[in-house]
């Protein structure tokens, strides 16, 4: 029997991707003035991780450290199922807030949160700013489109309207699809089967949950919150290369121009029990509240339906100023619920959406449990 150290070998390819990356998205002169070493191009980096004792612990001691990374300030490295930290989990907003923590407290480069078994991440630049969600996919979408312009980026359907404009503004396509990490990453590869079939081109090298779910053609599509860390990395060497080794964050401005909104929230509204035992009833119930909310919204004033849209029902919702703000209903893929998001440019926007909705639910909201 042989006795194989698979995280060795997937460490080392992790390793070899970032030595390889750089060297490939930057010249020998910027590598020169920046004072990159191209077997160690993450020395004079500060970079922290917070595995919240999860299985990410690991990428400090095989990945940074090979790299030459100052990996001071890394904590909750070792695993320990009783999470005794916080949840490790880069939605969460705890880890997010620890990883700001340890990135200001040892004035870190860069702060890299995994989840528990390193499927998902997200990163914290040296601001503070935490980068999760769409300011995840925004980063990750302007890295891949810089080296497949005109491609398309397959993300879940709660996914804001700034940053459709993001991608389509850097000349991507945005595809918000459904909730589910295996559904974004199906229909990427769907994306890429049948345009490979015509021009042997990538047309969807990038499929990313909300949730930090991502998974790139380049890696075999497969959901792997260690490659996106190494991704971002990669990244935040080639900026600062190209700003001749003057500004380690240079990575993270351009999240500057995703315009984010002022308010936001999700309501995961639970059918009352009668239905939720019996999966086909709060099914049909629910398809039978969207049918009425689709009808709603085409007679609310100032309310126009998405266009493009593949789950649930979703409004674009005009609001003071020329202002814009959108509402999702849909049926959640597990759960007795229906899940509602709503987003808004102004301050106090998702109340005034929410207030718009009181005559519809007092008609049909009645299967809905609201004691909870």
């Amino acid at each position: 029997t042989q006795t194989v150290d698979f995280m060795a070998i997937y460490a080392s390819q992790l390793v070899a991707t970032i030595r390889r990356g750089v060297v490939d998205a930057t010249t020998p002169d910027q590598r020169n003035v920046a004072n990159i070493d191209a077997d160690r191009p993450l020395a004079g980096f500060r970079v922290v991780v917070d595995a919240g004792n999860g299985a990410g612990g690991f990428f400090v001691s095989r990945v940074l450290a090979a790299l030459g990374a100052d990996t001071q300030g890394s904590q909750f490295l070792e695993p320990d199922g009783t999470f005794p930290n916080h949840v490790p989990n880069p939605e969460d907003a705890e880890a997010m807030e620890a990883t700001v923590r340890a990135v200001r407290e040892s004035s870190a480069d860069l702060g890299i949160v995994f989840d528990t078994d390193v499927d998902r991440s997200a990163v914290v630049d040296a601001s503070g700013r935490e980068i999760n969600r769409n300011r995840l996919i925004a980063l990750l979408s302007a890295i891949v489109l810089r080296k497949n312009p005109g491609a398309t980026i397959v993300t879940d359907s709660v996914t804001s309207s700034g940053l459709a404009r993001f991608i389509t503004a850097r000349g991507g396509t945005h595809l918000r699809f459904k909730r589910g990490y295996k559904n974004v990453i199906d229909k990427a590869q769907q994306l890429n089967a049948r345009t490979g079939e015509k021009t042997g081109a990538v047309a969807a090298p990038l499929a990313i949950e909300t949730s930090g779910h991502g998974a790139m053609e380049e890696n075999y599509m497969l959901d792997d919150g260690a490659y996106l860390a190494v991704k971002i990395l990669i990244e935040m060497v080639r900026a600062y290369a190209e700003s001749g080794g003057t500004d380690k964050s240079a990575f993270s401005a351009t999240l500057d121009e995703l315009q984010e909104p002022a308010d936001e929230a999700e309501f995961r509204l639970k059918f009352e029990a009668s239905l939720a035992a019996d999966r086909s009833e709060y099914v049909r119930e629910g398809a039978a509240i969207l049918d009425a909310f689709k009808a709603f919204g085409a007679r609310a004033a100032g309310w126009k339906e998405e266009a493009e849209n593949f789950e649930g029902v979703r409004f674009v919702v005009e609001e003071e100023g020329g202002d814009e703000g959108w509402i999702l209903l849909r049926q959640s893929l597990h759960d007795p619920l229906l899940a509602m998001n709503v987003e808004s440019s102004r301050i106090g926007g998702v109340q005034s959406i929410l207030i718009s909705l009181v005559p519809f639910f007092e008609k049909h909201g009645s299967t809905l449990d609201w004691t909870k």
